[in-house]
C-alpha cells in the first residue's frame, strides 16, 4: 500500500513540513486540504456519499469532492486531479474561499485542516469511483440547508462549516457560474 503524505501548515497556510496522512490525523496536526463544490446549470449542488471504507466519516454526505494535495503539488492542480479520481469528470474550478477547522471523530482521529474551497460547473455524466464514493445526487441549496437542519448526523463535519460560506458565495456570484 502506498504511503500518502500531507503538507503540514501554520494558520497562514505556510508549509512547515510533511507527514504521513494517518499520523497527521492521529495527532490532529494542521495540514493543507481542499474541498470542491460542483453545480449544474440549474443551480443544484452535486453531493457525494462517502464510501463505507473511508477512515472517517464513512457513509456520510458531503460536498462533491475533497482531499489533500500531495507534497509539491499545487492545491488547484490537486483539486482537479482528485475530482477526476473520485467523481470521474473534470470541470473548470475557481477558488472561492478557505477556512480552518478541527473535528474529532469517534475512532480517535482528528481532522485539523486549512481547507481551500473551489467551485465549478458541470452537467455531464458522473462515473464515480466506488472505492471512494457510494452514491451521489444533485440538490438545490434550499434542500441541502433543510437536510442539514433536520438530519445533521448524515453530513460530514466540514460540510456543516463550508456549506454556509459556500452559500454566501453562491448568493453573491450565482450569475457568474450559472451563465
Amino acid at each position: 500500500m502506498e504511503i500518502q503524505e500531507v503538507i503540514l501548515v501554520n494558520e497562514k497556510d505556510e508549509a512547515t513540513g510533511t507527514i504521513e496522512k494517518m499520523e497527521a490525523h492521529r495527532k490532529g496536526l494542521l495540514h493543507r486540504a481542499f474541498s470542491v463544490f460542483i453545480f449544474n446549470t440549474k443551480g443544484e449542488i452535486l453531493l457525494q456519499r462517502r464510501a463505507m471504507n473511508k477512515y472517517h466519516s464513512a457513509g456520510l454526505w458531503t460536498n462533491s469532492c475533497c482531499s489533500h494535495p500531495q507534497p509539491g503539488e499545487e492545491v488547484h492542480e490537486a483539486a482537479q486531479r482528485r475530482l477526476k479520481e473520485e467523481m470521474g469528470f473534470t470541470a473548470q474550478l475557481e477558488k472561492i474561499f478557505d477556512f480552518l477547522y478541527q473535528a474529532n471523530f469517534d475512532n480517535g482521529l482528528t481532522e485539523h485542516e486549512f481547507d481551500h474551497v473551489f467551485a465549478g460547473k458541470y452537467d455531464g455524466p458522473v462515473d464515480f469511483n466506488k472505492g471512494e464514493v457510494m452514491d451521489y445526487c444533485y440538490k438545490n441549496l434550499e434542500e441541502v440547508r433543510s437536510c442539514l437542519q433536520q438530519q445533521p448526523h448524515k453530513f460530514t463535519a466540514w460540510f456543516h462549516l463550508a456549506f454556509p460560506k459556500m452559500e454566501e458565495w453562491w448568493n453573491r456570484h450565482y450569475k457568474i457560474i450559472a451563465a
